[in-house]
């Protein structure tokens, strides 16, 4: 395990470009941090620049490799193989402000904070130079659902500029493969009540030449399963009562038919109408019947969620 007290994370796919510029940027502000790039199938020279950059610059750190596909993978890879007091998140395509990466860890040395995100939104400059405007909305609808039911705060809940608390890593069990994992770091990070600060920073498009992997249709699709999952995991009592009601609904299209007929006539024709109708009603019971039961692994969790970081905690000291 590597051993750093400043360690700064880089996952990495096909980013030749501007790999070499971000390490620079990064090694610039901060010349003492380690700088671990996370190569994820990269099919470019992002790995072999990666290496010569930091030889070039005599900075600490080192290119690891991850062969599953995908960010939330790469960070995964990086918080196994990494030993550090405070461990930061940022991109490859150079568009965080490695200026400000001083003041996103300060909270986090200073033991105020377990995590720091860089807020792109509140000053403007993501809706600026986004030139995907179907990913602000995207971004505004998870992070809207995300502080209604968890009641925190966020300003930008998809910010891939982050700085973590060793609590925060080694109690975080990163189960999302792609670019959800920031979503389920801010969820963890409310349902685990950690301490949460946000940082206003500039943001700006990545630089020309340089490709972004994102697609809108794609992203869009993966929005969408992200609200109905966060929806799903962290209310599960509210969410499967709207399965069950809706279900009802359709018990009760279904059978008002064929109770109506039987009334007028005295006989039923629609026998198969008849038997989706109780298919409905007793799903819908079931549906019921498991958003109380996840309700209840849920509390169970969040006591054992606690009961881990309370262990990281004393580990500390």
């Amino acid at each position: 395990m590597t051993a750093a007290k400043v360690a700064v994370i880089i996952p990495a796919w096909n980013e030749e470009q501007t790999i070499a510029g971000t390490l620079q940027a990064l090694h610039g502000v901060m010349p003492e941090a380690a700088l671990f790039v996370v190569d994820n199938n990269s099919t470019d020279a992002t790995a072999q620049l990666a290496r010569e950059q930091l030889q070039r610059l005599g900075a600490r750190g080192a290119v690891l490799h991850e062969g599953r596909q995908g960010k939330g993978n790469a960070v995964r890879r990086a918080f196994f193989d990494i030993d550090a007091d405070v461990y930061v998140l940022t991109d490859a395509d150079m568009t965080y402000p490695a200026e400000a990466l001083p003041d996103l860890i300060a909270p986090v040395l200073a033991g105020e904070a377990d995590m720091v995100y860089g807020d792109r939104l509140s000053h403007g400059d993501y809706a600026r130079e986004n030139k995907r405007p179907f990913h602000g909305f995207g971004n505004a609808l998870v992070q809207t659902l995300v502080n209604w039911l968890t009641g925190a705060n966020y300003t930008d809940i998809m910010t891939g500029y982050r700085a973590l608390s060793r609590t925060f890593v080694k109690s975080y069990a990163c189960l999302a493969e792609g670019f959800q994992i920031e979503t389920e770091m801010s969820l963890f990070a409310a349902t685990a009540r950690m301490r949460v600060q946000s940082l206003p920073i500039a943001y700006k498009d990545r630089p020309e030449g340089s490709f972004s992997k994102l697609n809108t249709y794609k992203d869009g699709l993966r929005v969408l399963s992200t609200i109905a999952n966060v929806f799903r995991q962290h209310n599960p009592i509210v969410f499967f009562s709207l399965v069950a009601l809706a279900l009802l609904v359709l018990c009760g299209l279904c059978g008002g038919v064929v109770v109506a007929e039987y009334l007028n006539t005295r006989y039923i024709t629609h026998v198969p109408l008849a038997i989706l109708a109780v298919a409905f009603g007793i799903v819908s019971v079931l549906a019921f019947q498991t958003g109380i039961m996840m309700d209840s692994i849920n509390y169970h969790r969040k006591i054992m969620l606690e009961s881990i970081i309370q262990q990281w905690n004393r580990a500390r000291f």
